[in-house]
Formats: C-alpha cells, sequence, structure tokens
C-alpha cells in the first residue's frame, strides 16, 4: 500500500491517460522502489529487520522526507545503527551523503546551512537528564539548510506529565520535545501516529528498557517472573511519537 504522502506525489505528476509516465513520476517511482530494497535488503541484520513491525521504517522516511541525494545527519546512531543500515546504502547508491554523529558535539565538524535532514531517534530523554536539550537543538537548527528537516522518533509520556519524573523511564512528551524545536527557531510541520503504541502504558518496573528490544529483566533486586516477562513482551517496543520539524526558508 502507498503512504498517501507518495500517493499525493504521484496523482500531482500524474501523465494523461495513455502516455508515458512524466520524468518526475519515474523518479519518484524509483526513489520508492530504492527505499523498499535498501528495508528489505539481507545485508540489514535479521534482528533489525525483525523491529521493522515497531518502527515502521519506510513509514517513517517517507513521513520525514527522505529523498534520494540528500545529506542527513544521524545524531547518536550508536553502534547498531538501526537507521544507518537503511540510510547509508540508500543515500550511496544517490550520490547523498551521510554524516553519524554519535556525540552531539561531533556536529562542530559539520558545516553551517549543510544538511538537507537530521534525524533523532529516542534520545531526549537522555539529554534531559543531562540539561543537553537546548544546546543540541540550537546545533541541529544551525546545521540544517533553510528548509531542512529535524526527523523526530521518541518514546512518549503523556501530555501535561513532568519530563523531570518521565524521562528516568526513558519518555517525554511531545509538548516537550515541541517546545525545545520552537525555542531553536525551528516550526512543527508535521506529526503522525505511524509509531504509536496504545498498549504501552509506561508503567513498567525498569522503564521503557523493560520492553522489547532490550528485555531489562532485573534490576536493584527485582526480577520479572516468567509471567511478567511474557505480559511485556506482548506490548511490544514503546508508543513514540513521530514528528517533522522544519528550518524556516
Amino acid at each position: 500500500m502507498r503512504t498517501p504522502l507518495l500517493a499525493a506525489a504521484l496523482l500531482a505528476f500524474a501523465a494523461p491517460a495513455g502516455a508515458e509516465p512524466a520524468p518526475r513520476v519515474a523518479a519518484v517511482q524509483q526513489a520508492d522502489a530504492a527505499l523498499r530494497a535498501a528495508i528489505a535488503s539481507d545485508a540489514r541484520p535479521e534482528a533489525d529487520r525483525a523491529r521493522d513491525q515497531y518502527r515502521h521504517p519506510y513509514e517513517s522516511l517517507t513521513f520525514w522526507g527522505l529523498a534520494p541525494g540528500m545529506t542527513v545527519v544521524e545524531i547518536q546512531p550508536g553502534q547498531a545503527g538501526w537507521w544507518s543500515n537503511i540510510l547509508q546504502p540508500y543515500l550511496a547508491q544517490s550520490e547523498g551523503t551521510y554524516v553519524a554523529a554519535n556525540n552531539g558535539q561531533q556536529l562542530s565538524g559539520v558545516a553551517d546551512g549543510s544538511a538537507d535532514m537530521v534525524l533523532v531517534a529516542r534520545a531526549f530523554h537522555n539529554w534531559h537528564r543531562g540539561g543537553q536539550t537546548d544546546a543540541l537543538m540550537g546545533q541541529f537548527a544551525r546545521v540544517l539548510k533553510p528548509g531542512g528537516v529535524l526527523a523526530v522518533e521518541q518514546h512518549r509520556a503523556p501530555e501535561g506529565s513532568d519530563p523531570d519524573q518521565t524521562a528516568p523511564t526513558g519518555y517525554v512528551s511531545e509538548a516537550y520535545v515541541i517546545a525545545a524545536a520552537e525555542r531553536a527557531g525551528l516550526v512543527l510541520d508535521g506529526r503522525s501516529e505511524i509509531n504509536a503504541n496504545a498498549r504501552d502504558d509506561r508503567d513498567h518496573p525498569f522503564g521503557v528498557w523493560t520492553l522489547p528490544p532490550v528485555r531489562r529483566s532485573e534490576q536493584n533486586g527485582r526480577s520479572l517472573t516468567a509471567e511478567e516477562r511474557a505480559q511485556f513482551d506482548a506490548v511490544g517496543e514503546s508508543d513514540r511519537m513521530t514528528l517533522r520539524f522544519r528550518k524556516p526558508a
């Protein structure tokens, strides 16, 4: 099934009946096929592909507006590189550029206004605890081109919750992220329920790390029973916000 974003693009550039596809339609179709191929590739670790049911990579990346030839900066991808295992081959085949900033301060080496997209996945709770959120958001705004996108995937706390209370459990609210982006001069451009999970009530003995993929079962003398472990596994991965911010042109 095509996403609404892709369907709209195809409709906008559709050729008259019986005519050859317009070049732009062909380009959209080619980009769509290239992204699907990168996601389905056997080069991705099996464990990565098993998580697609929870992280919806195709839908998320098309919502954020990924396109061939972009310069994409991923913040703290870590050693496993779940997103980078998709982004690197996809961008390489279209002469795009992938930049991994495993420490946010490495952005000092990224030129002002050079990135089409900055991707942040599951990091705001850690930044809040370290008092880093505003400084890092300012850096993201600096490296983005005018019109560039900040793409966010983040464990979601209930609206109105106190980040001092929720961040240690791995969650922050959408309002927290939106306010931080706005302070950096970025504008909310879209929000999606692609990665929502109504089964996640956020009431877990070891925070979000109780759930897959971490599946923590013991901490500070507390151990889950086999029945509890099965219950948390049945929740799946966390309820997550999926947000798109844009740097004003």
